[in-house]
C-alpha cells in the first residue's frame, strides 16, 4: 500500500519551493535600519513547515482551471498568515517556545519585539499580495478574498480560537467547546483555503457547500493528528516542542477522548471528507490525497 504521504511529497516539495522563491522575492532584505525586520520576516516564514495551506489552495484552484501563478499568491497569502500567527504562538506572553521548524522561533533568534513586528508585518503583507491586481483582474474577486481571509483569521475564527486556546488552560473545556476551539483556531484557515479555490474560480456560494464540507472533515483530523503528535511525535521530527498540552493541563480531543478513540475519530473523518469531493473527478484528486495525509504525516 502506498501511503499518502509518500505520492504526496512531490506536490508539498514543489509547494514549498515556490512558496519560499515568493518570500524570497517579497522580503528582499533593504539596506536601511529595517534590515532586521525583514531578517526576522524571512527567519519566521521560509525554509521550513509543510506549506499544507498553499498547497490546499492550489489544490482547490484546480478543481476550476484557475492560473497556478495566481493560485501560489493567494497561497502565499495564507501562508503569510499562518507564520505570522505562529511567530505570535511562539512568544513568551503566549505559549513560550523556543523551538519552530528545528530552529530558534523568531524572539530568541532575535528579540521579542522584533518578532511582534515581524509577525504584525506579516499579517499586513497577506493583504497587500491579495489587494494586488496581479492576483486576480476582477476587485469584486479580490475584495471577497480580503474579506474572506480577515473573516478567517480574526476574531470569528483564528484569533478567536487562539484566545479559547488561552483560556483553556484555565477552564475544563467539554468536547463541543473543545471542537468549537478548534474549528476556529485550526480550521478556519483550511477553510479558507478552500473558499479560495471558489471564489478564484468564480463559483458562487451556493455551490460550495461539498468544498466547505471537505474543510471541515479536514480540519478536524488535522488538528487530532497535530494532538496525536503532541502526544506521541518526537520533537526531531515535528521540530518543536512536544506534550505541551498536556503539561499545561489543556482540554484537547486526546484528553477527552483518550488515544484510541481519537486516533479512530481522525480516520473516521477521512472518508467523510473525500466524499465531498463525489462531483469532481481527477482534478480532485490532491484534495483526496491531502486528506489522506492528514492522519498520516509525522510532522
Amino acid at each position: 500500500m502506498v501511503h499518502a504521504s509518500n505520492s504526496l511529497k512531490p506536490a508539498l516539495d514543489a509547494i514549498s519551493e515556490a512558496i519560499d522563491k515568493r518570500f524570497g522575492q517579497l522580503l528582499s532584505v533593504p539596506d536601511d535600519p529595517r534590515r532586521t525586520l525583514f531578517e526576522a520576516m524571512r527567519h519566521g516564514c521560509m525554509g521550513g513547515g509543510k506549506r499544507m495551506r498553499p498547497l490546499l489552495v492550489v489544490a482547490a484552484c484546480d478543481l476550476f482551471g484557475v492560473d497556478r501563478e495566481r493560485a501560489l499568491r493567494v497561497g502565499l497569502a495564507v501562508e503569510c498568515i499562518h507564520c505570522y500567527s505562529l511567530i505570535h504562538d511562539d512568544l513568551p506572553a503566549m505559549d513560550d517556545d523556543d523551538m519552530r521548524r528545528g530552529r530558534p522561533t523568531v524572539h530568541r533568534a532575535y528579540d521579542e519585539a522584533t518578532a511582534i513586528l515581524a509577525g504584525d508585518a506579516l499579517h499586513a503583507l497577506a493583504f497587500e499580495v491579495l489587494a494586488d491586481e496581479a492576483t486576480h483582474e476582477d476587485p469584486f474577486v479580490r475584495v471577497e478574498l480580503v474579506r474572506e481571509l480577515a473573516i478567517a483569521s480574526g476574531p470569528s475564527g483564528m484569533a478567536g480560537g487562539q484566545m479559547m486556546d488561552l483560556v483553556a488552560e484555565r477552564q475544563r473545556f467539554d468536547l463541543p467547546t473543545t471542537t468549537r476551539l478548534q474549528q476556529l483556531k485550526t480550521g478556519a484557515l483550511i477553510s479558507f483555503c478552500l473558499e479560495a479555490g471558489a471564489i478564484m474560480g468564480r463559483l458562487p456560494p451556493e455551490g460550495r457547500t461539498g468544498l466547505r464540507g471537505y474543510a471541515r472533515d479536514l480540519g478536524l483530523a488535522f488538528q487530532i493528528a497535530d494532538d496525536l503528535l503532541d502526544a506521541e511525535g518526537d520533537s526531531t521530527r515535528t521540530g518543536k516542542a512536544v506534550r505541551k498540552d498536556a503539561e499545561a493541563g489543556k482540554a484537547t480531543f486526546l484528553s477527552l477522548l483518550g488515544l484510541d478513540r481519537a486516533r479512530q475519530q481522525a480516520n473516521l473523518l477521512i472518508d467523510p471528507a473525500i466524499s465531498h469531493l463525489h462531483s469532481h473527478g481527477q482534478e480532485a484528486d490532491l484534495l483526496r490525497a491531502i486528506a489522506r495525509f492528514a492522519i498520516e504525516r509525522d510532522r
